[in-house]
């Protein structure tokens, strides 16, 4: 039976829909049932190349799935409202335990180095504990990891003009971390 994959995320200005769209592919390459689900966009035009908008999720996306990957961009070194909107949406799953016993993972980007993303991803896994999910953070797994640097999920560093575009360092690191959930996911389901 082929994984199922939750990408659920907030993009403004198309990074977070780059990087959620890689990890679609990847998961897809890898036998999984992917769904891919942006809440709010702002980014008209999406990734490069994708007129193609995604649904907006819905708690069936979460609760579906084995595994969950959430995306934001950096707001404060926190996560993006709208996104976090969706999370608090889940109120009624959670209290059913149908948020519980799934593998979760965060990708995040910022214009600066150290432009929060660290406490972006320990934000969301906050949460995720909450609902007594199981993070499964990419950590020094891969050798992909000691370039990124970023052992708590993936990160990316656009620019203050958002004009460094998603790199083959923050294409190898969105590869590992949804290859490591699905191949944990996997083992915890067999």
């Amino acid at each position: 039976m082929a994984t199922k994959v939750a990408i659920v995320y907030y993009s403004m200005t198309g990074t977070i829909d780059t990087m959620a769209r890689r990890l679609a592919a990847t998961a897809e390459a890898q036998g999984a049932e992917v769904r891919l689900r942006a809440v709010g966009r702002e980014d008209a035009a999406g990734a490069e190349g994708s007129d193609e908008r995604p649904q907006d999720p819905t708690a069936d996306d979460i609760t579906w799935a084995d595994v969950v990957l959430f995306g934001t961009p950096s707001r404060y070194g926190n996560i993006a409202g709208r996104l976090k909107v969706f999370i608090d949406s889940l109120g009624a799953q959670w209290a059913k335990g149908e948020l519980a016993d799934k593998v979760y993972a965060g990708f995040t980007a910022s214009q600066t180095l150290h432009g929060g993303q660290e406490a972006v991803l320990l934000s969301l896994y906050t949460t995720i504990h909450h609902f007594g999910g199981i993070v499964v953070t990419p950590g020094y797994t891969d050798g992909s990891k000691f370039v990124d640097g970023n052992p708590y999920g993936v990160g990316h560093v656009t620019g203050a003009g958002n004009d460094a575009p998603v790199d083959d360092v923050t294409n190898g690191a969105l590869d590992h971390m949804v290859t490591r959930a699905i191949t944990v996911s996997r083992r915890l389901t067999s």
